[in-house]
């Protein structure tokens, strides 16, 4: 069970944090951060399971792959926008997390467009003329 690896890991790191906040509070956030990318870094093979499956069965049911690593670029940059957004609120930085947000927000409003297009473009062609 992995998850109680990580619940188990992410506990301890917390506890610790406590302890060390007392005393050297840039010390609490270090360890805080180092512990987040190290969860985060945990979980990269089951990422990558993750997208490769999800590549099969778009080309089993013969989709474009194109969209289908747009709508997985999307989902990346929302889970690190929201992972930098956090690292920053515990540090105690809610502007710089505001700005982390809307900068994920943007982005992936960005990489969407070609898939509104699309969109767009096969409910137009559906319209009879």
């Amino acid at each position: 069970m992995e998850i109680l690896q990580i619940v188990g890991i992410g506990l301890i790191a917390t506890f610790l944090s406590l302890i060390l906040n007392e005393q050297k509070p840039a010390f609490a956030f270090l360890l805080m951060v180092f512990v987040g990318a190290t969860i985060f870094i945990f979980l990269i093979g089951q990422i990558s399971q993750v997208i490769t499956m999800l590549e099969r069965l778009a080309i089993n049911a013969h989709l474009n792959l194109v969209y289908v690593e747009t709508v997985l670029k999307i989902v990346g940059i929302a889970y690190i926008a929201e992972f930098g957004a956090q690292i920053a609120k515990d540090a105690g930085q809610g502007a710089m997390a505001s700005k982390i947000e809307l900068a994920g927000k943007i982005l992936i409003l960005v990489m969407a467009i070609p898939i509104i297009t699309a969109i767009i473009q096969t409910v137009v062609g559906l319209i009879p003329q």
